[in-house]
């Protein structure tokens, strides 16, 4: 008769763990379900994909039910041990193989929830790509870069590089025009049509803040930076919408002040330098 009800307090004792196990998986799944569905909608992707996180959390949770019961179970307790002690060797080999995969999966939650870079911003990752992102997922990130090719770099790789983020906040984008006139040139007019190329262009925009316009600060600022051998350095501040226009205006406006210099007769600077040998 104890035998009996020794038999019946573990069958109870067994369903009780199935029914937790089973109530607490429901709940993880939701949780889980929903982180999912709030990434793969930052991400732009199937929320399917990851259904494969759910199912692990299932079986996460049923291997441990399987544990305790036979551990809690003196006639399995032996046969517990063998299994903890096989799915700790497991373990160890499956953790080992899949580390750099599972880094790339941390990390590419960790680019959802810090969010240093969105699909479609422009970014610069280290000192070698540039582009738009055009895809993140739980392994890689895309980049197109300006040559209209994909670049594609592990989510654990550029967590750990400093990333240069032209939209992060503001997309509006200043660009240097820098020209190096000759020591002889007209400064004043060298600097009047650099400012009247640069406020024709479509892409030019007015940045000012009012504190800005009230100091009588100009749309264009043009400043000379240095003395140079043979010419003087020039830079301009241009203000533009995007990174985008921000190429297109730079390009247009070396073209049109140095055809606007030559005009008016402002010679650029040589940059050559005369070596002299002499035999000792």
């Amino acid at each position: 008769m104890f035998g009996l009800e020794k038999q019946w307090e573990q069958l109870v004792f067994v369903l009780s763990v199935l029914v937790v196990t089973f109530i607490v998986s429901r709940i993880l799944r939701f949780i889980v379900g929903r982180f999912i569905r709030g990434a793969a909608k930052k991400l732009k992707v199937d929320p399917t994909r990851y259904n494969f996180f759910k199912n692990a959390v299932d079986f996460l949770l049923l291997f441990t039910a399987t544990i305790i019961i036979f551990r809690s179970i003196p006639s399995l307790r032996t046969v517990g041990t063998t299994l903890l002690t096989g799915a700790g060797v497991i373990a160890a080999i499956v953790g080992f193989a899949s580390q750099a995969a599972f880094s790339n999966i941390v990390s590419g939650f960790f680019l959802v929830i810090f969010k240093p870079f969105s699909v479609g911003d422009r970014i610069k990752v280290g000192q070698l790509y540039t582009g738009d992102v055009e895809d993140i997922n739980l392994r890689h990130t895309v980049i197109k870069d300006f040559e209209n090719r994909r670049v594609i770099i592990p989510n654990s790789v550029i967590s750990n590089e400093t990333i240069i983020n032209s939209t992060y906040t503001d997309e509006k984008t200043i660009v240097f025009i820098e020209l190096a006139v000759a020591l002889g040139a007209d400064l004043n007019k060298a600097i009047a049509i650099i400012q009247e190329e640069a406020r024709k262009h479509r892409y030019f925009i007015d940045n000012r803040s009012e504190t800005d316009r009230a100091r009588g600060e100009n749309d264009v600022m043009v400043r000379v930076m240095t003395f140079l051998d043979g010419g003087i350095q020039l830079r301009a501040y241009v203000w533009t919408n995007n990174p985008n226009d921000a190429f297109d205006l730079k390009c247009d406006l070396n073209k049109s002040i140095k055809e606007r210099f030559d005009q008016a007769g402002i010679q650029l600077s040589n940059l050559h330098h005369l070596v002299v040998m002499k035999n000792l």
